[in-house]
Protein backbone atom coordinates (compact mmCIF):
# COMPACT_ATOMS: atom_id res chain seq x y z
CA UNK A 1 0.00 0.00 0.00
CA UNK A 2 1.14 3.43 -1.06
CA UNK A 3 -0.37 6.56 0.92
CA UNK A 4 -0.14 9.98 -0.64
CA UNK A 5 -1.25 12.05 1.92
CA UNK A 6 -3.78 12.76 5.05
CA UNK A 7 -6.79 13.38 3.42
CA UNK A 8 -8.80 14.59 6.39
CA UNK A 9 -8.14 15.59 10.02
CA UNK A 10 -10.86 15.20 12.74
CA UNK A 11 -11.20 17.04 15.66
CA UNK A 12 -14.24 17.48 18.11
CA UNK A 13 -15.56 20.39 18.98
CA UNK A 14 -18.58 21.39 21.34
CA UNK A 15 -20.30 24.53 19.59
CA UNK A 16 -20.49 24.67 15.44
CA UNK A 17 -21.26 28.08 15.65
CA UNK A 18 -18.09 29.39 17.26
CA UNK A 19 -15.82 26.44 15.15
CA UNK A 20 -17.34 27.81 11.79
CA UNK A 21 -16.70 31.26 13.07
CA UNK A 22 -12.79 30.98 14.11
CA UNK A 23 -12.35 28.50 11.20
CA UNK A 24 -14.13 29.99 8.10
CA UNK A 25 -14.84 33.59 8.85
CA UNK A 26 -11.00 34.36 10.96
CA UNK A 27 -8.74 32.05 9.26
CA UNK A 28 -10.45 31.79 5.90
CA UNK A 29 -11.12 28.44 5.03
CA UNK A 30 -13.71 27.71 2.61
CA UNK A 31 -16.93 25.96 4.17
CA UNK A 32 -17.89 22.60 2.38
CA UNK A 33 -20.87 21.82 5.06
CA UNK A 34 -22.27 22.37 8.03
CA UNK A 35 -25.10 19.87 9.55
CA UNK A 36 -26.53 21.87 12.40
CA UNK A 37 -25.98 19.46 15.77
CA UNK A 38 -23.38 17.67 14.03
CA UNK A 39 -20.48 19.16 12.10
CA UNK A 40 -19.20 21.34 10.16
CA UNK A 41 -16.28 20.80 7.37
CA UNK A 42 -13.99 22.71 5.61
CA UNK A 43 -11.60 22.68 2.57
CA UNK A 44 -8.09 23.14 3.80
CA UNK A 45 -6.25 23.00 0.35
CA UNK A 46 -6.04 19.20 -0.77
CA UNK A 47 -7.44 18.13 2.53
CA UNK A 48 -10.61 18.65 4.39
CA UNK A 49 -10.88 19.42 8.05
CA UNK A 50 -13.75 17.54 10.02
CA UNK A 51 -15.09 19.16 12.76
CA UNK A 52 -17.86 17.31 14.71
CA UNK A 53 -19.94 16.96 17.84
CA UNK A 54 -18.23 13.89 19.79
CA UNK A 55 -21.53 13.04 20.98
CA UNK A 56 -23.43 12.99 18.15
CA UNK A 57 -20.98 10.92 16.26
CA UNK A 58 -20.64 8.00 19.10
CA UNK A 59 -24.11 7.24 19.18
CA UNK A 60 -24.48 6.76 14.88
CA UNK A 61 -24.38 3.35 13.89
CA UNK A 62 -24.40 4.09 9.67
CA UNK A 63 -20.56 5.25 10.59
CA UNK A 64 -18.40 3.46 12.87
CA UNK A 65 -19.04 5.69 15.95
CA UNK A 66 -16.24 7.71 17.03
CA UNK A 67 -15.35 10.62 19.35
CA UNK A 68 -12.76 11.71 21.59
CA UNK A 69 -12.07 14.74 24.30
CA UNK A 70 -9.08 16.75 25.33
CA UNK A 71 -6.92 19.07 22.94
CA UNK A 72 -5.74 17.63 19.45
CA UNK A 73 -2.86 18.98 17.94
CA UNK A 74 -2.68 19.11 13.60
CA UNK A 75 -0.45 21.22 11.48
CA UNK A 76 -1.64 23.57 8.55
CA UNK A 77 0.84 23.70 5.70
CA UNK A 78 1.64 27.50 3.90
CA UNK A 79 4.54 28.05 1.25
CA UNK A 80 7.34 29.21 2.29
CA UNK A 81 6.68 33.06 0.72
CA UNK A 82 2.86 32.81 2.34
CA UNK A 83 4.23 32.41 6.11
CA UNK A 84 4.55 35.76 6.98
CA UNK A 85 1.10 37.01 5.71
CA UNK A 86 -0.61 33.41 7.71
CA UNK A 87 0.86 35.13 11.03
CA UNK A 88 -0.41 38.51 10.16
CA UNK A 89 -3.86 37.39 9.15
CA UNK A 90 -3.90 35.66 12.64
CA UNK A 91 -2.75 38.44 14.28
CA UNK A 92 -5.35 40.72 12.76
CA UNK A 93 -8.44 38.31 13.62
CA UNK A 94 -6.80 38.53 17.31
CA UNK A 95 -6.24 35.03 17.85
CA UNK A 96 -3.21 34.81 20.18
CA UNK A 97 0.19 33.23 18.66
CA UNK A 98 1.42 30.97 21.36
CA UNK A 99 4.48 30.01 20.46
CA UNK A 100 6.87 30.05 17.77
CA UNK A 101 9.40 28.07 16.34
CA UNK A 102 12.45 27.75 14.18
CA UNK A 103 12.95 23.45 13.57
CA UNK A 104 16.46 22.37 12.98
CA UNK A 105 16.02 22.39 8.86
CA UNK A 106 15.19 26.28 9.02
CA UNK A 107 11.57 25.53 8.93
CA UNK A 108 9.36 27.95 10.91
CA UNK A 109 6.04 27.48 12.56
CA UNK A 110 3.59 29.28 15.28
CA UNK A 111 1.17 28.01 17.39
CA UNK A 112 -2.63 29.02 18.45
CA UNK A 113 -5.52 27.50 20.36
CA UNK A 114 -9.05 27.26 18.54
CA UNK A 115 -12.25 28.12 20.44
CA UNK A 116 -11.89 24.13 21.78
CA UNK A 117 -8.19 24.84 22.79
CA UNK A 118 -7.05 22.07 19.93
CA UNK A 119 -3.71 23.29 19.51
CA UNK A 120 -3.47 24.31 15.90
CA UNK A 121 0.37 24.86 13.79
CA UNK A 122 0.92 26.59 10.67
CA UNK A 123 4.17 25.36 8.97
CA UNK A 124 6.45 26.51 6.20
CA UNK A 125 6.62 23.72 3.47
CA UNK A 126 9.45 21.73 3.91
CA UNK A 127 9.40 20.52 7.50
CA UNK A 128 8.82 16.89 6.42
CA UNK A 129 10.31 16.94 3.11
CA UNK A 130 13.19 14.84 2.60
Amino acid sequence: MKISCIKETCIYVKDLFSTKQFYHEKIGLPLISLVEGRHVFFKAGTSVLLCFIAEKTLTENELPPHGTSGMIHFAFEVEKPDYDNAIKTIEAAAITITHQHVWPNGTRSFYFSDPDDNVVEILEKGLWDE
